[in-house]
Formats: C-alpha cells, sequence, structure tokens
C-alpha cells in the first residue's frame, strides 16, 4: 500500500550535537521525545488494566549509542498497561535482538500483526527497515495517516484456524513441490505461503522477524500457519551475508502456533520460550535446494 518508506525515527544530527551540549540536557530532551512519539498510539489502544512490572534495559545494549532511549521506550511500552501487551520479559528479548542485529548494520525487521508495541518496534529499530503485515486494511490506513513514514501492507489470509491439521498434512504431502522449504514465496502456489505481497519484499533479506498475528484464538480466523511458514521460508532462502534470521512467535502456548513452529520452524532452532514468547534461530539454505526437510530427522514426506 505504501512505497519507498523513510524510517527515520531519530534524525543522526541529534547525537552529532552531543558533543557540543550538556549530556544531561541532551539526555532529557531524547526522553522527552520519546514518551511524546509512544504517547501517539494511545488512540489505537482502547483498554486497560493494572498493575505495570517495570522492564529492565536489555543486557547487551550497554554499550549500544541509544540504550538510554531504548530503556526508556521498554518502560514506557511496559507501564502503559494496555490489554494484550508483551511483558517486560518479551519485551527485551526482542529489543536484544534488533541490537545485534544493528551492529554490524541496519536491521531488516519483518512484524505479522499491528499490536500495542507496533510505534516501539519502529523508534527500536531506528536507521533500519521496520515492514508491518496485517489482515486489517483499516489500521493499516490508520497507521498511515498519522505517520507519514509508516510501511504497512494488509494481507488477504486463505487460511482458517479449524483448518489448521489438514494443512500441515498438505504440506508434508507437498514438500518437494509448492510447499518446499527453498523458494521464492512469490511464486508459490502452496496454499500456506503468503505470495501476493507488494513484489519488493520478496527480495529483501529479512534479518528478525516477529508473528504477532493475525488473528487466531477462534476456528473461523485466519489463524498464524500461513505467516509460520511464510517466515520459515524467509528465512531459508535468504541468501547475503548474514546466514540466520531470528523468528518470535508470540502466543506459542496455543495449539497452532506451537504445532506450526515445530513443523516449519523446528525444536532444533528454539533458542528459548519466555511467558509467551518463542525464539527460534533460523540458518539459511539458499543454494542447498535439493533439501526438502524443514527440520532434521523429522516431518519425513509422506507419499499419499
Amino acid at each position: 500500500m505504501k512505497s519507498t518508506p523513510k524510517l527515520i525515527v531519530f534524525h543522526p544530527s541529534i547525537y552529532k550535537q552531543s558533543s557540543t551540549q550538556p549530556s544531561s540536557s541532551l539526555s532529557h530532551r531524547l526522553l522527552l521525545f520519546a514518551f511524546f512519539s509512544l504517547f501517539t498510539f494511545t488512540f489505537f489502544v482502547t483498554v486497560f488494566k493494572s498493575t505495570p512490572s517495570p522492564v529492565p534495559p536489555p543486557s547487551t545494549t550497554e554499550n549500544h549509542p541509544s540504550s538510554a532511549v531504548n530503556a526508556a521506550l521498554l518502560h514506557y511500552a511496559a507501564v502503559s498497561n494496555a490489554t494484550d501487551k508483551m511483558t517486560s520479559t518479551e519485551l527485551s528479548l526482542i529489543a536484544s535482538a534488533l541490537t545485534r542485529c544493528h551492529l554490524p548494520s541496519r536491521c531488516n525487521f519483518l512484524i505479522f500483526g499491528l499490536t500495542h508495541e507496533t510505534l516501539l518496534w519502529r523508534a527500536l529499530n531506528h536507521g533500519g527497515r521496520t515492514v508491518f503485515l496485517d489482515e486489517n486494511e483499516y489500521f493499516i490506513k490508520k497507521y498511515e495517516e498519522n505517520f507519514t513514514d509508516f510501511e504497512g501492507y494488509d494481507v488477504q489470509y486463505t487460511t482458517v484456524v479449524g483448518k489448521s491439521s489438514e494443512l500441515i498434512q498438505y504440506a508434508r504431502v507437498q514438500r518437494k513441490g509448492e510447499c518446499r522449504p527453498v523458494q521464492n514465496l512469490l511464486f508459490s502456489d502452496c496454499k500456506l505461503a503468503i505470495n501476493d505481497l507488494p513484489n519488493h519484499l520478496y527480495e529483501i533479506e529479512w534479518d528478525v522477524i516477529l508473528i504477532d498475528g493475525p488473528r487466531g484464538y477462534s476456528p473461523k480466523m485466519p489463524g498464524r500457519m500461513a505467516a509460520i511458514f511464510s517466515a520459515a521460508v524467509m528465512a531459508r532462502s535468504k541468501g547475503g551475508k548474514r546466514k540466520e534470521t531470528e523468528i518470535f512467535v508470540h502466543d506459542y502456548e496455543r495449539d497452532v502456533e506451537k504445532k506450526f513452529s515445530e513443523e516449519f520452524l523446528c525444536k532444533e532452532n528454539l533458542v528459548q520460550v519466555k511467558d509467551s514468547l518463542a525464539h527460534f534461530v533460523v540458518k539459511d539454505m539458499k543454494g542447498g535446494e535439493t533439501n526438502f526437510e524443514f527440520c532434521r530427522g523429522k516431518n519425513k514426506i509422506s507419499s499419499s
């Protein structure tokens, strides 16, 4: 829906001025700016609950130039108390992954789902590219109207949670065909492949992927089956210098999220599970197109 985003949250000149201005004054202005920016996403969040929990700064950001700002953003997200928000531990895991991603170069961050944390992800990935995919075209347009550099696209999911078991069996049968682990999703006819995005998105080497949508809490909802499968293929087909993709799956305790993650992201790639967030690190397989297994030693292709 949008093209050529300019994802600038904090202008680099802000940091360059630090040598000529008192550090405490600059720090206060940065924090005030961060808080003001994040307050704007309350137009989207309408339900609140009590008992906030403070969030510690990610341990890997101590030497990062924007660590203080990141810590402030994480703290704000934790104490805002919106329903269905992530916990402080979950926020810190993703923030740490973004920091690791930025250390060598800019980070390409793909998020399935618009949530309470949407603007937080944009802020934490400052200097990188952040793209959102959501089933609700109206919500995408609202963000575009309020944030000129927002990059989001609506996805027309054809799956439903009630058909999840059938979809896994179908994918196993099609493992050497349309549902293979290394391919360009743009040209895939696999029922689990998201193949209707703008063409240029399939050329991006995604470094971090968060799956926090679409809706999946009833049988008639689209569920996250296609998102998980597509993320798994993107990670294995990326090529480029970075050979690994960090993938996070939220609501991992739910049946569909867990089964499809184990099927396509694989247990051997599972780094940790904290609260409701599962963290996988998936290696690139491009160049090994004859390998038709997502996971080692399991999910053997069915002949029927």
